[in-house]
């Protein structure tokens, strides 16, 4: 028998109680785009509503994704460029600063170019550009890399020095560089530099012997990848396609960020060229992965880029496991941000309160596996929906083969119980690569890993990893930095190593 009872409630408590939720998808009017101008990317986690992306709804086509090693990064990256050339014939420049793209450009019918391994890149090199508007960005370049910005008069003599270079080889400072007309190089500011120093008469000498040495660093015989005739014509990378320049070779990570500097400004001059087009589509991609030094400085020409690129059909692709590392003028304004896995609560706490997305959604990030992704989206005009939601996984042009490390025999029963430690890490195929790499295993030594990780049903536990990694000739400082980078606690590691000491 059923009791009805009849209350007498105010029409504003009515209003406090939430009868229905509006779930955390837009809908699929919004989600699924024309396919054939659009980039599938999966499925929603809630309806398994298909999500096709599109630049046309949002504000612009910059995008940021973040997430974890082994979280899936290059299979999102390498998925979502590979289908931007077929849908719309979009070229794709990756500033690739570990050498991660490489063999998949290659694979893929692609170019790859090796700086340090026989590619160079002359940095006084115009493409075009007015010597003037050269010499600032060189500038402004070591202004990032170096500590010249606290010296004025050493500022003041390189730039001069750069300056005449460009006049003793026939240039006009104020007027665009003609074609076919090799420009001088850092070698021949540096000369000058010298034959002032030798003269004796300059008042500061010490100024001048700093300057000198500022400069030599990147011309020194062996390391003078920036101070040679350039192998490559940049202006034809935003027109060749799929173009990986792989930083991995040079020396440190100065040496990268200079090369990916010079390689933005380059595209940022060549982008401003570009005249406007009826075509709908997107002509670059500029992908820069993990390079924290050009993707944090607002000086970088990444920031210009993002700012600029919609107008001329460019678009920025920033790709970090730390988002603290992306510029906040990049950050907050892409127009699609894809997150990953996530652990560290500071990097949740920065990306909350920069996207201002729901405790649910934040909670399903900390729970994600390989490839599954939390999508923000920057609508152009106010929508009264979601502009936050989950993708079930990302679905590549390939399987998205998980390979497994399960923590749980290094666990306490206690530890396992209270799940406050992580029991298992994940990792997509070309990810774990890039971990072994790191380690400074060779070829034949990773080849064999993965083929025992293949036996056992791409299973292994952390003991037999270590285990495995060491009798490889793993060294042991690389496998710590590994396991930190995976946000194992210290004492954890320590119980972890000592296990192979036992």
């Amino acid at each position: 028998m059923t009791i009805l009872r009849f209350q007498h409630i105010m029409s504003n408590e009515i209003a406090k109680r939430a009868f229905i939720s509006r779930p955390p998808e837009p809908p699929a009017s919004v989600l699924l785009n024309d396919p054939f101008k659009s980039i599938f990317i999966g499925n929603t986690k809630i309806f398994r509503v298909p999500f096709t992306w599109s630049f046309l709804n949002i504000t612009n086509p910059h995008i940021a994704v973040v997430g974890i090693t082994g979280a899936g990064k290059s299979y999102f990256v390498k998925t979502f460029i590979l289908r931007a050339n077929y849908i719309w014939g979009t070229n794709a420049v990756i500033i690739d600063w570990a050498g991660e793209y490489k063999a998949w450009v290659n694979q893929s019918g692609g170019t790859v170019v090796s700086l340090g391994k026989g590619s160079y890149i002359n940095i006084m090199d115009l493409s075009g550009m007015k010597p003037l508007d050269r010499v600032k960005q060189i500038i402004n370049s070591l202004d990032i890399l170096t500590d010249i910005g606290t010296y004025p008069e050493q500022k003041r003599l390189t730039e001069e020095a750069i300056e005449q270079a460009y006049v003793n080889a026939g240039f006009t400072l104020s007027e665009r560089a003609p074609e076919g007309k090799d420009a001088p190089t850092l070698k021949d500011a540096i000369s000058l530099l010298s034959e002032k120093l030798q003269e004796g008469t300059y008042e500061y000498p010490a100024e001048l012997e700093n300057a000198i040495y500022r400069l030599r660093q990147f011309a020194r015989e062996g390391e003078d990848y920036f101070a040679r005739k350039s192998t490559l014509e940049l202006s034809k990378l935003v027109e060749s396609g799929l173009v990986d320049i792989d930083l991995s070779a040079l020396s440190d990570d100065t040496f990268r960020a200079l090369a990916a500097l010079f390689i933005l400004q380059t595209l940022k001059e060549l982008m401003r060229a570009e005249v406007w087009s009826e075509s709908k589509g997107l002509k670059t991609f500029v992908v820069l992965d993990e390079a924290w030094k050009v993707a944090s400085d607002e000086k970088s020409d990444a920031v210009t880029i993002v700012r600029e690129g919609r107008k001329y059909r460019f678009g920025l692709i920033v790709a970090s496991q730390n988002p603290t590392d992306i510029n906040e003028a990049i950050f907050s304004n892409v127009g699609t941000n894809f997150m990953l896995r996530i652990k560290f609560e500071k990097f949740m706490n920065y990306l909350q309160g920069s996207l201002n997305f729901s405790d649910f959604i934040r909670s399903e990030i900390g729970k994600f596996g390989v490839g599954q992704v939390a999508v923000v989206m920057a609508f152009q005009t106010a929508l009264r929906f979601p502009e936050t939601f989950l993708l079930e996984k990302v679905k590549g042009e390939e399987p998205l083969y998980v390979y497994t490390i399960d923590l749980a025999d290094m666990l306490t029963q206690s530890e396992i119980s209270s799940g406050i430690i992580q029991r298992e890490y994940q990792f997509e195929k070309d990810e774990l690569k890039n971990v072994l790499i790191d380690c400074n295993l060779s070829n034949e030594d990773i080849t064999s890993i993965f083929t025992t990780f293949d036996q056992q049903d791409r299973n292994f536990k952390m003991n037999d990893f270590i285990n495995s990694l060491r009798s490889h000739g793993a060294r042991v400082g690389d496998i710590i930095s590994f396991l930190k980078n995976l946000g194992i606690p210290d004492q954890l590691i320590t119980r972890i190593m000592g296990a192979q000491n036992g």
